[in-house]
């Protein structure tokens, strides 16, 4: 399984690279560097809205997504060990087993839980300070 995992990540990686080369390359000369506005044209930043998003609620917005994303990782490592837990028949290891990883995804969602409040409490004091500051 892990090394199932390890192929995937790799490549992903190299395909992502392959593909950022590939679009480097073709976008410009050997020796010209791109400017921002070839990577991203101006319709694209007018539909995503970002040119008129404030700079805290777009990271808000940023830690808010990787927090869900986490939430997700870890509810998904939970249901592999109630997989784990369900499929073992009697076996004793895949039990043991199955309670690693339901345990160790409850871990996991407290922490991304408690970081998710101490982010939004950060950032809900420093939006309070820096608009009472203005």
């Amino acid at each position: 399984m892990k090394k199932i995992v390890n192929l995937v990540v790799l490549f992903a990686m190299l395909l992502n690279g392959a593909l950022f080369f590939a679009y480097s390359a073709s976008a410009a000369g050997p020796n010209t560097p791109l400017s921002a506005n070839e990577l991203i044209d101006a319709n694209t930043i007018s539909q995503t809205g970002l040119q008129n998003a404030d700079l805290k609620a777009t990271v808000a917005s940023l830690i808010r997504t990787a927090m869900g994303l986490l939430g997700i990782v870890a509810v998904i490592i939970i249901l592999i060990g109630g997989f784990y837990w369900m499929t073992a028949g009697g076996d004793e290891g895949r039990v043991e087993t199955g309670k690693k990883w339901i345990f160790s995804g409850i871990i996991g969602l407290a922490i991304i839980l408690s970081a998710f409040a101490l982010a939004t409490f950060v950032i809900n004091s420093l939006s309070t300070s820096i608009n009472s500051a203005t």
